[in-house]
């Protein structure tokens, strides 16, 4: 069975629905991925995860490799185990977390020398030794160590970057390829480049050359204006092998999510959802409720009388907001279920409008809805 099989395709854009066949099983696509950065989506529990038919989570190789650390989760029987989650896992490489450190990082060709930030400790990561985490948590979905680039580099920084990450990448290759084939995860390639078209370019050459399970689009969504995003987007999505499969790292809203689509990516991720949820925002087909806004103090309707979470189901509005303002760590549970919820029930009507062929007008009148409702 291939690992990719594009079932149907949009008429009039590049959006298609897939199947992607992964170690614990079958992901529909275009997918979204709740991020577990320790191995928990913040606020919820697995079971529910599964009722609500997610099939994948992200979990994040610097934090987990920081706490509990490898050897942790190597006795533990790997992290499927030892998080008690038997679905699929993508870890990232941690390359973006240790990027972020800015002054607290020091990047070689060799690797990546960086200070923890959770006590000043020195680490290293190298394009083998992120494998090598990668292996011991039996990842369905391995992301290779990667130069993330922010937003204001110039290209000459950008060029080296697309140097390095292909060069790693090269490297992580042969790491992989060590543990076969007790460890039967995929391996992603990573498209960098900054905001220069011809390193993206390039950038797409070298990775899709090296003929990986899939590819992802680094180093967008990093606060650059939407009508640059798309731009970059559009130009590099063509780039990719249309017969694999395509992840665009870190976005999560209905706008960035719908016009990736739209372009041909099949999967997705962000914190979006989860960390909205926290500080008492909630999802709506009219757009996102600030559920602690005084507004909702006697408000005794549902969030939104077409879902079917805990909170629509069984509470309203007023009782969430009462949960918000009194610290309630439920109602943060019930936003995130909520989240999610809205976030999983948006990709199967996208990939149904995809199988149906009407997917531009579902585009059209989903953001309108969206964009026009009470905040």
């Amino acid at each position: 069975m291939p690992l990719f099989t594009i079932t149907s395709r949009d008429a009039q854009t590049d959006a298609r629905t897939g199947m992607l066949e992964l170690a614990h099983g079958s992901v529909e696509t275009p997918v979204f991925m709740p991020v577990g950065t320790n191995g928990s989506v913040k606020a919820i529990a697995h079971p529910t995860l599964v009722e609500m038919h997610y099939s994948v989570m992200l979990a994040n190789t610097y934090h987990l490799y920081l706490r509990p650390g490898l050897e942790v989760i190597r006795s533990g029987g790997g992290l499927h185990r030892f998080i008690g989650w038997n679905h699929n896992i993508l870890t990232d490489s941690g390359g973006f977390q240790v990027f972020s450190l800015a002054n607290l990082r020091d990047v070689t060709p060799e690797g990546v020398h960086f200070r923890s930030h959770v006590d000043g400790s020195s680490h290293m990561f190298t394009p083998e030794s992120v494998i090598d985490a990668q292996a011991i948590f039996g990842s369905d979905i391995a992301m290779p160590l990667d130069v993330c680039s922010p937003p204001e580099i110039d290209i000459a920084e950008a060029c080296r970057g697309v140097k390095l990450t292909d060069d790693w990448l090269k490297r992580s290759v042969v790491q992989r390829e060590l543990y076969r084939p007790e460890w039967s995860g995929e391996l992603f390639g990573i498209v960098q480049g900054g905001f220069y078209p011809e390193l993206r370019r390039e950038s797409a050459r070298r990775t899709a050359e090296s003929e990986l399970s899939g590819n992802a689009i680094g180093g967008l969504s990093v606060g650059e204006p939407f009508s640059q995003f798309l731009e970059l987007l559009s130009y590099t999505a063509p780039l990719l092998p249309h017969e694999r499969p395509r992840y665009l790292m870190g976005i999560g809203t209905p706008d960035y999510v719908l016009a990736a689509i739209e372009r041909g990516i099949d999967m997705f991720d962000c914190v979006y959802p989860t960390r909205t949820a926290r500080t008492g925002t909630v999802l709506t087909r009219s757009g996102p409720i600030s559920i602690k806004k005084s507004r909702y103090a006697s408000d005794h309707e549902p969030i939104d009388t077409e879902c079917n979470c805990r909170a629509c189901t069984t509470h309203s509005r007023a009782y969430l907001r009462h949960l918000f303002k009194t610290r309630e760590i439920l109602g943060i549970m019930l936003a995130t279920e909520h989240n999610l919820l809205f976030l999983q029930r948006l990709l199967r009507e996208a990939r149904d409008a995809v199988g149906a062929g009407r997917f531009p007008e579902f585009k059209r009148q989903t953001l309108l809805s969206y964009s026009g409702g009470a905040k």
